[in-house]
């Protein structure tokens, strides 16, 4: 099965906390923060705000870039990038902390979860306009081949949508990381509902 994963930008979104009450409810299981722009007092803030939202409701909540901000509000994970702190000594600093890992090829892949990486993001699996400089599109073959080569689960991230979660379900992602799908406050709900949906019928009686 593959899961909706949501990522804030507060850049994109005008109420945080209505767009976490909303992927909620539309059926998201992780829900991430990641807040480029914000010092560390007014993410932090924002952070211990939205991090009850999600344990209330059984769902894992992620900081992106920041251990320390993760830490003190208490989230369930720290999103790590290539240039962030080694994941192995945020590990050593912070055991209780689940630490998932941005990669972009093979050997990316292999040397987060030789570093202590819970879960490692892939992509981008398609094109996006999420990222100010992305790195080259993996696509769904590269999704498949990262799965395969993966001991702990893969987050597909990029240019995920409705049109296109089904195939990175049927590749094996564990989770699709949705940010401009779901930045727009139209019927959050309903698109959250459309993309688990997607998920689901893409793997529906494939074997477990």
């Amino acid at each position: 099965m593959c899961d909706v994963y949501a990522i804030l930008d507060p850049d994109r979104v005008r109420d945080a906390d209505r767009f976490v009450r909303d992927v909620i409810a539309g059926g998201a299981r992780r829900v991430q923060l990641r807040a480029k722009h914000l010092g560390s007092g007014p993410m932090l803030r924002l952070a211990r705000r939205l991090q009850p939202l999600c344990a209330g409701s059984g769902v894992a909540f992620i900081v992106n870039d920041r251990p320390d901000v993760a830490w003190l509000a208490g989230a369930d994970a720290v999103h790590l990038g290539q240039d962030d702190l080694p994941v192995e000594h945020v590990a050593r600093a912070m055991p209780d902390l689940s630490i998932d890992v941005s990669t972009h090829d093979l050997a990316q892949l292999r040397a987060a979860v030789a570093g202590g990486a819970s879960a490692v993001a892939f992509g981008p699996v398609f094109a996006t306009r999420s990222k100010e400089n992305p790195d080259p599109v993996v696509g769904i073959d590269g999704l498949t081949r990262a799965v395969r080569h993966s001991r702990v689960p893969v987050i597909a991230i990029g240019g995920i949508d409705a049109t296109n979660i089904g195939d990175v379900a049927r590749a094996g992602a564990a989770y699709a990381a949705v940010i401009g799908a779901l930045a727009d406050e139209t019927d959050r709900i309903g698109r959250t509902r459309a993309l688990v949906a997607a998920a689901r019928a893409a793997t529906a009686g494939a074997p477990s």
